[in-house]
């Protein structure tokens, strides 16, 4: 078989086929042009889902006839020279028109500022037509129309139209996000209009349209720098999650990217504080010299290669945790929102109050007569329950706690009860009014539930989800602290590795012993684990040896032990802590609140649901229309 050049048309075809996936592709590559042409109004018309119609009209800087012709041929482009690392625009391929044109219908009208007439010309499947006079404002008008109808076969892949609506929604969202000063409007046939104004130099305005107005009573500004790398925007307060990673948004250089090393650190600095099977919200800018990071990795260009990815990893880690500990522990305001829908107006008795009658809305209509409420002065159910009976174990821990978590002792014998006398609750306000964020308790409900009073509001804390954070802590200092115990082998296990597997392990043994896990190397394709960590109990070391293997040729890191050892602390903390139910006595719940407010992520328990919900004075008052 003879080889033969491939016509251009195949070219641009097979081109196509990497660059323009879904009109979802189509649409990010026509709004980057745009925005590389220095435009501050974008206007996104569909129809079909994409596929019968996408247009984009922007008031960028336009083109000449000469431009033009050149638009549509491949690898022709105004934004790069040669050299590849100095990439300053989100487009530089020259890939875009020429793609789009050989599998679709597509049409570019466009006009200079100052000059007296535009020009428009037509690429349909691969056939070019001359520049021709046309009617069109200052900038550029691309209409692409029948997408893929020379590619059937891509066509067939497609999915449905509301799911290609809804790709195209999302790429417009990302570039809003990291354009705010430019006005996106998105309408057309099959949606309905989505305007997002522009906002300027507020990037927590444009957030805030992108991503619901709760975002911003919500979020925790970021404002980081290492090593010439910069970190700018705004993340979620643990509590404040949602069900996907749709709500994570990464620009590097002000492009959008999707890149798994970004989403993955943002995650981890997050860990131990947003449930499993949620994901936080947070939208982060990085800024960094173009020499220090690959954008030509994929021809989708959602994809990034940094030089360092260690040091971009731990920007974020660290950045995220400090804001969080900074910003101190705040209950998501979508909480009390909840509370708020949650209560319902009660009606006033129809007798007069002479005889037992009904109470509506929040009490369910119930009968008084068939209430099992007490309503004697002794057991008053607007009385804190517990005062005065037997106390349950309380919250000050002495500064042993670590230390038994380190020696693998009691841990939980640290926290004694109080021998203070419990004495007859008067309600104050002097102690609500002390500064405390959390105020002074009240009451505790339920047997499960504290409600204090602070200065701005109401705050109701739940018992054992608090008091799991607070040992969950402690333990995690102890870890931090001193080298893990560990209990030795008594025959050592040979894990038996790939020679680079072993190579990429080694440097983090010293790492590891202080996590209570001794090996070494033993021949060129394997290790010997002598000893591991006596948290975990009875272990699988070659899994273990091989998982961490794998994570320090990912990540540049060994942490799958130490989260394995959380994990533990973490079971441990569940089952050690105030369990429900368990009535407390004043100063215990006072206590309790104190050591919250000392306890960096006490807003939320082990596995990330929130141990307390604020209700602000304003918004009580708003319940009883005041």
């Amino acid at each position: 078989m003879s080889i033969r050049q491939l016509s251009e048309t195949v070219i641009n075809q097979i081109a196509a086929g990497e660059v323009i996936e879904r009109p979802a592709s189509a649409a990010k590559e026509l709004v980057e042009n745009a925005l590389d042409a220095g435009a501050t109004r974008i206007e996104i018309a569909t129809a079909g889902g994409g596929k019968a119609l996408l247009r984009v009209t922007d008031n960028g800087s336009g083109m000449t006839p000469d431009d033009l012709s050149l638009a549509v041929r491949r690898h022709c482009t105004s934004k790069i020279s040669a050299d590849l690392t100095d990439i300053r625009t989100l487009g530089f391929r020259g890939e875009a028109l020429p793609s789009i044109g050989s599998v679709a219908k597509l049409a570019v009208s466009s006009r200079t500022k100052g000059a007296g007439e535009g020009y428009r010309i037509e690429l349909h499947g691969g056939r070019l037509t001359e520049p021709q006079p046309a009617p069109v404002n200052p900038g550029t008008i691309v209409e692409v129309r029948d997408l893929f109808f020379a590619t059937p076969a891509r066509l067939k892949f497609l999915k449905s139209e509301r799911a290609e609506s809804g790709a195209i929604t999302e790429v417009v969202k990302r570039m809003a996000l990291a354009f705010p000063a430019v006005r996106f409007v998105l309408s057309g046939s099959d949606r309905s209009t989505l305007e997002l104004p522009a906002t300027g130099d507020d990037r927590l305005a444009r957030i805030a349209q992108v991503l619901g107005k709760d975002f911003r009573p919500n979020a925790i500004e970021i404002d980081a720098l290492r090593e010439d790398i910069g970190l700018t925007g705004y993340v979620g307060v643990p509590t404040f999650n949602r069900g996907n990673s749709g709500h994570l948004y990464a620009f590097v250089n002000g492009r959008p990217v999707q890149d798994k090393l970004l989403m993955g650190a943002i995650r981890a600095a997050y860990a131990e504080t947003v449930p499993k099977g949620r994901y936080p919200m947070a939208v982060l800018w990085f800024s960094l010299d173009p020499a220090l990071v690959d954008v030509n990795v994929h021809p989708a260009k959602a994809d990034v290669r940094f030089r360092d990815p260690g040091l971009v990893r731990g920007l974020i880690v660290g950045a995220i945790r400090e804001a969080l500990i900074k910003s101190g522990d705040r209950a998501s305001s979508t909480g009390a929102d909840a509370m708020l829908r949650a209560f319902r107006p009660g009606t006033a008795p129809q007798d007069g109050g002479a005889s037992p009658g009904r109470f509506g809305g929040g009490f369910g209509n119930r009968d008084v007569r068939r209430s099992n409420v007490d309503w004697s002065a002794e057991r008053s159910p607007f009385r804190p329950q517990g005062f005065g009976e037997t106390p349950a174990p309380g919250f000050s821990a002495d500064a042993t706690v670590a230390e038994r978590a380190g020696q693998g002792g009691d841990v939980f014998a640290g926290f004694e009860a109080p021998s203070a006398r419990s004495e007859t609750f008067e309600p104050r306000t002097d102690d609500a009014a002390s500064g405390h964020p959390l105020g002074a308790a009240r009451a505790q409900v339920h047997e499960n539930y504290i409600v204090a009073q602070s200065q701005t509001g109401l705050v109701i804390v739940d018992q054992h989800a608090a008091h799991e954070r607070l040992v969950y802590e402690a333990l995690r200092k102890a870890l931090a602290e001193r080298r893990l115990p560990s209990q030795v082998l008594l025959i050592p296990e040979i894990v038996d590795m790939p020679e680079e597997d072993c190579d990429r392990l080694m440097p983090f043994s010293e790492e590891m012993n202080r996590l209570g896990l001794v090996y070494e190397r033993f021949g060129p394709g394997a290790i010997a684990v002598r000893e591991t960590p006596a948290m975990l109990g009875e272990v699988d070391a070659p899994a273990l040896i091989r998982q961490l293997a794998d994570e320090a040729g990912e990540w540049e890191t060994a942490d799958g032990l130490r989260s394995k050892l959380e994990s533990v602390a973490a079971t441990m903390a569940c089952h050690g802590s105030v369990r429900s139910g368990r009535r407390l006595r004043v100063e215990e719940m006072n206590a309790l609140l104190r050591q919250m407010e000392e306890t960096p992520g006490s807003g939320q328990c082990n596995h990330g649901r929130p141990t307390y919900i604020e209700l602000k004075l304003s918004d009580i008052e708003r319940l009883f229309g005041r």
